[in-house]
């Protein structure tokens, strides 16, 4: 059994690295738009913003946590967060929430980043 330290966690890759970019396509009014987009893997901070977003002003829990793993997931390619989680839902500014179709796309780039539901062989 290994002990655990930095160093061997890091052998590991237990440490999530720099963004991932990926491709999203999703359709708005009618139409395909694809996009780049970068992909911040799961993290600690993804854990805590879930609670944060989920503890938030709103009584929509489930809304505001998957908002909220959007904001810290959805990054530029310096790690910085595109979106808060009230531009996602629409509380921020006037330009209403974010597309659903859109809301989706990111979802799933973001599952597709963090292997979500893929076991290794």
């Amino acid at each position: 059994m290994m002990q655990l330290s930095i160093d061997n966690l890091r052998q590991l890759g237990a440490f999530t690295g720099a963004p991932v970019e990926r491709e999203v396509t999703w359709n708005h009014n009618g139409e395909d738009v694809s996009v780049n987009v970068y992909v911040r893997p799961l993290s600690f901070q993804s854990a805590v913003a879930d609670m944060q977003a989920a503890f938030g002003k709103s009584d929509d829990v489930a809304a505001r946590m998957f908002a909220g793993r959007i904001a810290t997931c959805i990054v530029n390619p310096d790690g910085t967060p595109v979106f808060t989680v009230d531009i996602i839902m629409g509380t921020a500014g006037e330009q209403g929430a974010l597309s659903g179709n859109l809301a989706r796309a990111l979802w799933d780039v973001i599952a597709e980043v963090n292997h979500a539901g893929k076991t290794k062989s």
